[in-house]
């Protein structure tokens, strides 16, 4: 099965980004839009694993220990393709979200896991090979501030022809977030 490790947004920040996404989508060409349901935050992709390998990673999972913290997606943009550019929303800068990333890679290193080797760069994709009109701008977005306190472990497969994502695991903070 394939599996990826992400952050999960409330309902009301899918909503938020998916009106950024539907903008970008009334202005694009062409392309494939994600769904609301598949908006995430990828920690790490992981590819093909079994299930023995799959309790590992849920093992690893449960060792590692995070307090809550806050993240800001905070702007638009795209990486360069020659097919069609892919959109994103920005994040931030983090030190807990990148410790956090860093963490688990290592952990899941130790385990045997041979994980990607470029360097970690949060985002959320919005779309595939988008296709903008000449001289289209990245939209300015107003910052969408949220708690994470969660992390899932994250299966990808097509269902009726469709990508969908289903967590089969979760792993909490180990404090309760109060904000200041």
């Amino acid at each position: 099965m394939r599996l990826f490790i992400a952050i999960n947004f409330p309902d009301e920040v899918k909503a938020t980004v998916a009106k950024i996404r539907d903008n970008l989508k009334s202005a694009a060409g062409d392309g494939r839009f994600c769904f609301d349901e598949t908006l995430h935050l990828t920690l790490i992709f992981l590819g093909e694993y079994d299930e023995r390998q799959m309790e590992t990673i849920k093992t690893v999972m449960g060792k590692t220990e995070f307090r809550p913290f806050i993240i800001v997606l905070d702007r638009a943009g795209f990486f360069k393709r020659d097919d069609g550019n892919t959109w994103w929303i920005g994040l931030k800068e983090n030190s807990s979200l990148s410790a956090l990333q860093a963490d688990l890679s290592e952990r899941l290193k130790q385990s045997g896991f041979t994980l990607e080797t470029r360097k970690f760069t949060p985002h959320i994709t919005l779309g595939r090979k988008i296709k903008m009109p000449v001289g289209f701008i990245p939209p300015k977005i107003k910052p969408i501030e949220f708690v994470v306190t969660s992390i899932e472990l994250m299966k990808s497969e097509h269902i009726n022809g469709r990508l969908t994502y289903t967590p089969i695991y979760s792993k909490s903070s180990s404090i309760s977030f109060k904000k200041s």
